[in-house]
């Protein structure tokens, strides 16, 4: 069971992020603060007992990024998702620079955000759709100056590289996967959750979730429904998986 430490100033918001978080049993909330200073003031008691930070970016006293950069001071293992009405690529950069593996808009927050929680667990790099373009935007632009800061960004997020690699090669790589990983992708593909698919499989949920893992890395995607339409395109999946 992975502990979530939620960071948020909007006390309804706090409340949902927290609501979420409690009501999945795969994870447990260990706090809920609204401030840097509480925040770093429970992390130094607890830090190691911290598997994500759930942050948001402007706080009243200060900004999500020191909040982020201290739990991972405290904890390398510590894993951050931002969710932010901040949008633009200085702030996603920071984020990233800082320790973030994940970056949501609050305009499109998912409704399951635990789920998001565990997908960032199992590997994913969730970010939104919005921001993503935008930080490929500035990267097209900058990379036509000859300007590679942005390049390990569109390496760290999945989402990202994708676009910027659109039209690539489509061949079949029936070798890519490991025949473990093909069984957990069909499975994927079909709609199964993680427990289900670790009771079909035979599997326990957390040697699943490594499977997936592992899939996301070697499909550079982040959910699953990415995983099953890049599959797709590659030709790791049939009609009738």
């Amino acid at each position: 069971m992975w502990r979530v430490l939620v960071v948020e100033d909007d006390p309804q918001m706090r409340e949902f992020f927290a609501g979420s978080v409690a009501r999945c049993v795969e994870l447990q909330l260990a706090a809920s603060v609204g401030t840097v200073t509480d925040a770093k003031a429970w992390l130094d008691d607890h830090a190691n007992t911290v598997d994500v930070l759930l942050t948001d970016l402007g706080l009243p006293d200060g900004s999500g990024l020191e909040v982020i950069r201290h739990a991972t001071r405290l904890n390398p293992a510590c894993e951050a998702l931002v969710i932010s009405m901040f949008g633009d690529e200085d702030n996603v950069l920071a984020s990233i620079e800082a320790g973030a593996l994940g970056y949501i808009h609050k305009d499109s927050t998912p409704d399951d955000i635990a789920q998001t929680i565990l997908d960032m667990r199992a590997g994913a790099s969730p970010i939104s759709p919005m921001i993503a373009r935008r930080v490929l935007s500035k990267y097209q632009s900058d990379r036509r100056r000859n300007n590679r800061a942005l390049a390990p960004v569109v390496q760290a997020y999945p989402a990202i590289k994708n676009e910027a690699n659109a039209g690539g090669d489509t061949m079949p790589q029936r070798d890519l996967l490991s025949p473990r990983e093909q069984e957990v992708l069909a499975l994927i593909a079909r709609g199964f959750s993680y427990t289900e698919i670790a009771r079909l499989a035979d599997l326990s949920v957390h040697t699943v979730q490594t499977h997936i893992k592992n899939l996301y890395g070697k499909l550079s995607v982040h959910s699953k429904s990415e995983a099953v339409f890049e599959a797709t395109r590659m030709g790791l999946l049939s009609r009738h998986d």
